[in-house]
């Protein structure tokens, strides 16, 4: 069957209409004439793959990669690089006004290099083979070379000698430093600031952008402030960044990892002006009061009810909120935006290749 795809949806597949049905097109881009294989069939859609192409597009490039649309990694190496970053910006400012009802232009999106940002891995093994699962399925697909990795990562992919079901790989952002699952922890940096990375902590993938990222929450602290409190802090590391900015902070993470390595990289950088808590954050947040500057970075999930409400009762004079899935975040803006006006938007290409766009958001008490 053959189909004018019209536009790409927010996962970078392609959308046509079959029997007034909406039918999602893997490997398809706007404009483009492609001759289909059905998946999938509900009573609302359509899934399918594109078996040829009559007339590309012409942002459709050559791919790169032999495990492309095998791996299921990368959802976007079949279109112009320049491309995927007007994607991602455009994404960014359509959710925000359909699901956020927020008539905003967002700022123009910082990107980076495209391959080889990566900082850390997961591998699985099974018997001799080593690789990432197949799109879709628990097979292992057989890795010696991934695009998206540091290249001190793929180096050494053909010396990994582990017993382990599942491989965790970091490396520094210098390249200097390797971790492969439970060897200790290393350290890498950010701009001037260092941090202690353990196998399970969390920390920003983009070897590249993640200063970048950092530099825009600086740059968004627009005056000192008392009271900084950190939620979802993971390792200290925005704290850290921004500690200079502020009289105090306080960072809250669930993950014991994380706060161990938080409270590790305060002495590393002899920083005193910094607590840690282990706690969840919806659990922990009706306890601050006093508060003139937050700053959220949460999971793909977004804010809580909980989180939100207390948010609001605590009225910040600012709000800081970085997001790594933009539907969540104009979820969370729709409800935010009673108190708060919302001053600039500005997406960042984290995850070149992938559908993911992480964003910052500034907020002002009205």
């Amino acid at each position: 069957m053959k189909v004018t795809i019209e536009k790409l949806d927010n996962f970078g597949r392609g959308i046509t209409h079959i029997n007034n049905k909406i039918c999602f097109v893997d490997n398809a881009l706007p404009g483009e004439v492609v001759e289909i294989e059905i998946t999938k069939e509900k009573s609302k859609l359509i899934e399918a793959k594109t078996i040829s192409i009559t007339h590309p597009s012409k942002d459709r490039i050559e791919v790169d990669c032999p495990y492309y649309n095998v791996c299921g990694g990368c959802s976007l190496r079949h279109l112009r690089y320049d491309k995927e970053n007007e994607f991602k910006e455009r994404k960014v400012q359509e959710l925000l006004k359909h699901i956020g009802k927020l008539d905003i232009k967002v700022n123009k999106i910082i990107s980076g290099p495209e391959n080889n940002y990566r900082n850390k891995v997961t591998f699985h093994k099974s018997k001799n083979m080593i690789g990432y699962y197949q799109k879709g399925t628990r097979n292992i697909i057989s890795i010696d070379n991934c695009l998206l990795l540091d290249n001190v990562i793929n180096d050494n992919i053909k010396n990994i000698n582990s017993d382990s079901y599942e491989i965790i790989i970091r490396s520094s952002n210098d390249g200097n430093s390797l971790l492969i699952n439970d060897i200790d922890s290393i350290i890498t940096n950010i701009g001037d600031k260092k941090y202690y990375l353990s196998k399970d902590s969390f920390f920003q993938v983009n070897k590249y952008l993640t200063k970048d990222l950092y530099d825009l929450v600086r740059k968004s602290i627009n005056k000192p402030y008392k009271t900084c409190l950190d939620l979802y802090c993971g390792t200290g590391s925005i704290g850290i960044y921004i500690s200079d900015l502020v009289d105090n902070v306080v960072g809250i993470d669930n993950n014991k990892s994380n706060i161990e390595d938080a409270e590790n990289n305060i002495k590393l950088n002899s920083i005193n002006n910094i607590k840690f808590i282990c706690d969840n954050v919806e659990d922990k947040i009706d306890s601050f009061n006093n508060i003139d500057l937050i700053i959220v970075d949460p999971p793909r999930s977004g804010l809580d009810n909980k989180t939100k409400e207390y948010l609001l009762d605590i009225n910040p004079e600012r709000i800081i909120y970085i997001s790594c899935d933009p539907a969540t975040l104009a979820r969370d803006l729709k409800e935010l935006k009673t108190n708060y006006n919302i001053l600039e938007v500005t997406p960042v290409n984290m995850f070149p290749r992938t559908y993911h766009c992480e964003s910052i958001t500034v907020l002002e008490r009205k």
